[in-house]
């Protein structure tokens, strides 16, 4: 039986419900079937991103959903992207290009030019797809943020499609949570809700029973599905840091928990490493002894890197290099290594130059142009070990450590290291993903045994998981379909 919707959009009573998890779910057991089917989140606020096919820019979870679909990921499939660089403040890429920087206000006021690139994506993908699976984003229960609403039920209203909501029980109050939710929708909006999803349940079924029942009596819609908790899964994070999920290993790699922190999925190859303890330190915490130190990437690098010195970090890093640890720098990790960072236009704040941690020969100038490309190349200091990633930046960097690249791509030196190798820097996200980088870079850094962790198998694996736990809300799906339920 084909899917009866052509367009679901699935919206959550609150943020990290489970919404990108239930997509991703959803598409994978259509492709199972043999259906075209799309992911699609109309606007997404994350500091994790991925680059395209088409040489854009999306959220993370939205190139994972790709996957469980079995397509390439797609500037269409997220039109809007916001990028925080501040508490008010975000870069704002449409259809996967910067388009500006904005305060709260001046992008609340812009939706209405936002929600003319969400529909042209959107109908471009019912075009090419037979169904098209909707994120929505944060809650539709956010009253301040109804007008103009590009993201939740000011897109289902627009395009006329149903909605499934999805609540997190294991957080509690799951019931409040979805009356409440219900509560805060226009009549039209409450109809438009075709049921609702119990997402990480664990216990008995039967002790949850007569909430569900009284959930349904309370308000007329049906529960479609129960979804369990699903321990160790492997799954790009749309945002949030996930804690480490491996035992802990003897090789401990430590990363600063820094406010403004950029593509940590990064280190999702290192949480799997059964010989790796990954550690990520946050403010007010003392830097503990590591074997690896890796500076990730960030939003705001100036900004990010006064917060470093304010917490200590480069007296930590000087200590740790004299007892022979390493120093891995990521992107903007890579720019606060080298000896300045300067912004003379503004990119990232007021314009200005920092003066940077001094332990690569390179200084760092950011520009307005945003370099976006997947690369493929090979380890420098490690001769045939074959590495594969992505750029998003907005800078560069020279000096006489560039003359020591850490990567060759296509031929053309990416990257420094410093004279005594202990330090290395770069450009390239997702470095730790190909299993022999992986393996060659915690070699270079000092772990002896071999053990290989193929990061792509794993997210397969999880997608499977997912999948396979969410059948009975497909199944409930096409029930409802079929009766017209919507």
């Amino acid at each position: 039986m084909r899917f009866p919707y052509p367009t679901l959009m699935v919206q959550g009573t609150t943020s990290d419900a489970g919404k990108s998890t239930v997509v991703a779910a959803l598409c994978r057991l259509l492709y199972r079937e043999g259906v075209r089917v799309a992911p699609f989140k109309p606007q997404n606020m994350a500091l994790n991103s991925a680059v395209t096919a088409d040489g854009g820019e999306i959220g993370r979870a939205q190139a994972l959903q790709a996957a469980a679909a079995g397509v390439a990921p797609h500037t269409d499939m997220n039109p809007v992207l916001l990028k925080p660089s501040s508490d008010t403040g975000a870069q704002v890429i449409v259809h996967g290009t910067v388009r500006a920087d904005m305060n709260a206000r001046d992008y609340h006021q812009y939706k209405t030019v936002a929600m003319q690139a969400v529909l042209e994506s959107y109908r471009r993908l019912s075009d090419r797809y037979e169904a098209v699976i909707v994120e929505g984003a944060g809650s539709p229960a956010e009253i301040n943020l109804r007008e103009r609403d590009i993201a939740n039920m000011g897109f289902a209203e627009a395009v006329d499609c149903p909605v499934i909501l999805v609540a997190d029980i294991d957080r509690g109050g799951v019931f409040a949570h979805i009356v409440g939710t219900l509560a805060c929708l226009s009549a039209s909006e409450r109809r438009r809700i075709a049921g609702f999803v119990i997402n990480r349940f664990r216990g008995d079924i039967g002790l949850l029973q007569p909430g569900l029942d009284w959930l349904e009596r309370e308000t007329g819609k049906p529960v479609l599905a129960v979804l369990p908790y699903l321990h160790g899964l492997f799954l790009d994070a749309e945002d949030a840091i996930q804690p480490a999920q491996n035992a802990k290993g003897p090789f401990r790699v430590i990363v600063p928990a820094l406010p403004r922190i950029s593509n940590h999925t990064d280190f999702d190859a290192l949480r799997a490493h059964p010989e790796v303890d990954l550690e990520f330190v946050g403010p007010g915490c003392p830097v503990p002894p590591a074997d690896l130190v890796v500076l990730p990437g960030s939003k705001n690098t100036r900004a990010d890197l006064a917060w470093l010195q304010a917490h200590g970090w480069p007296q930590a890093l000087q200590r740790h290099l004299r007892y022979g640890g390493k120093v891995i720098g990521i992107c903007g990790g890579y720019q606060m290594l080298g000896m300045s960072v300067a912004d003379p236009h503004g990119v990232e704040g007021a314009p200005g130059t920092s003066a940077a941690l001094g332990l690569l020969e390179i200084d760092t100038e950011l520009a307005r142009d945003k370099r976006l490309a997947q690369v493929e190349g090979r380890c420098a200091f490690s001769e045939d070990t074959p590495v594969a990633g992505y750029e998003i930046h907005m800078g560069r960097s020279q000096g006489a450590a560039a003359a020591r690249p850490a990567f060759l791509i296509d031929g053309r030196p990416e990257g420094a290291r410093s004279a005594d190798d202990q330090v290395l820097g770069t450009y390239l996200h997702g470095i730790f993903d190909t299993p022999q980088a992986l393996s060659a870079l915690l070699r270079w850094a000092g772990l002896e045994k071999e053990t290989a962790v193929d990061l792509r198998a794993l997210r397969e694996q999880s997608i499977d998981r997912i999948a396979d736990s969410a059948r009975p809300l497909l199944d409930a799906l096409r029930r409802c379909g079929t009766a017209g339920f919507f």
